[in-house]
């Protein structure tokens, strides 16, 4: 029997090309290896950590990202393609995780210090006198429950599957090893139940900002960042645009030389080549004959992506036959797991 294997993108804003090259592409190729008996979800119950403007906003969300994956080439036939929030026994071993997990261990969590930092202001109080902080976060803006607790649920969404492989960017590499280290603890206290997945890490490094190198590629610098469904004029003109340096020499130096090393990285990631191949190939041309090499090979790449998510915008229909498919496969896999976890804590 193959091993599965189980991962997911949160449906929260148009995808971009750090999205594609560092998780949906590299979803596609392990399911075409044929090596794994692959599982992929959108994290949409993940996502609710930072709410949208409103319910439609999200369900246009999780529709556009399934969208997404059908088009970047996940094959309901090869995969199980389904929505977390649909299958309820995420939420039931969430909780149950959540039992045996030490508040201290999440509170360490770098992304939850990241996300769950609070600025401050300095003032003085109503006397004039001693100075001050007051928290300045408040309503949307401030830390929620589930920014602490989100890699619970995210051990939740792996350890129901028995997910041997879990294909996973740096950023997320403690988490998945929080996930390890809680399913030893449930070994431990309850018996044999859960697998210590393994991560796959993706082979493209971080892309960063196409107009601050020094930050990652983030939708939320849409100047910056290439979205999948971009049109080509677009994707042209934000490449172009791209900040470089005033060496004009093309070496690949990410510490030294992050903007051109950015965009080696690109042409890499879409071509095959090393970046050392292409920093020769183009020792002799300026940034502009590279950047149009880039902005050529990024639009003929994602030709195809466009085209399908344009297909699949126009049969809706097919799209959801696909989550219903996969939703009734993870659930009833899922719910036969749930049971043997709530037997082994007594709640059965």
């Amino acid at each position: 029997m193959k091993p599965t294997l189980i991962s997911g993108i949160q449906p929260s804003g148009r995808l971009h090309l750090g999205n594609y090259l560092g998780a949906l592409k590299n979803f596609v190729e392990l399911q075409n290896s044929g090596d794994y008996k692959t599982f992929f979800f959108l994290a949409d119950l993940h996502s609710l950590t930072e709410f949208p403007e409103s319910a439609d906003e999200k369900r246009k969300q999780i529709l556009d990202l399934a969208i997404d994956f059908l088009a970047a080439g996940i094959d309901p036939k090869q995969s199980t393609l389904f929505v977390q929030s649909a299958i309820p026994a995420h939420t039931e071993c969430y909780w149950i995780l959540n039992s045996i997990t030490p508040l201290g261990e999440l509170g360490r969590m770098t992304q939850f210090k990241d996300k769950g930092n609070i600025p401050i202001k300095k003032t003085h109080d109503e006397e004039g006198g001693f100075v001050k902080a007051v928290q300045t976060r408040s309503g949307q803006e401030g830390v929620n429950a589930g920014l602490l607790t989100y890699p619970v649920l995210m051990a939740s969404d792996i350890l129901l599957y028995d997910a041997k492989s879990v294909p996973v960017g740096d950023d997320q590499l403690q988490h998945l090893e929080f996930t390890r280290t809680l399913a030893r603890k449930f070994n431990s206290k309850f018996g044999k139940t859960f697998i210590e997945p393994q991560g796959i890490l993706t082979k493209v490094p971080r892309l960063m900002s196409l107009d601050d190198p020094t930050k990652k590629m983030s939708k939320s610098n849409p100047s910056g960042c290439i979205f999948l469904d971009d049109e080509p004029q677009i994707i042209m003109e934000k490449i172009k645009r791209a900040v470089t340096d005033s060496e004009n020499t093309v070496v690949y130096d990410p510490i030294k030389r992050p903007g051109i090393s950015n965009l080696i990285l690109i042409l890499s990631a879409f071509s095959g080549e090393s970046p050392k191949k292409i920093e020769r190939e183009f020792s002799n041309a300026g940034y502009g004959t590279l950047k149009n090499a880039v902005a050529e090979k990024v639009i003929s790449s994602l030709d195809g992506f466009r085209k399908k998510k344009l297909f699949f915008k126009k049969n809706i229909s097919s799209v959801r036959k696909a989550l219903e498919k996969g939703n009734k496969i993870a659930e009833k896999q899922s719910a036969k797991k749930l049971l043997e976890i709530k037997s082994r804590v007594g709640l059965l």
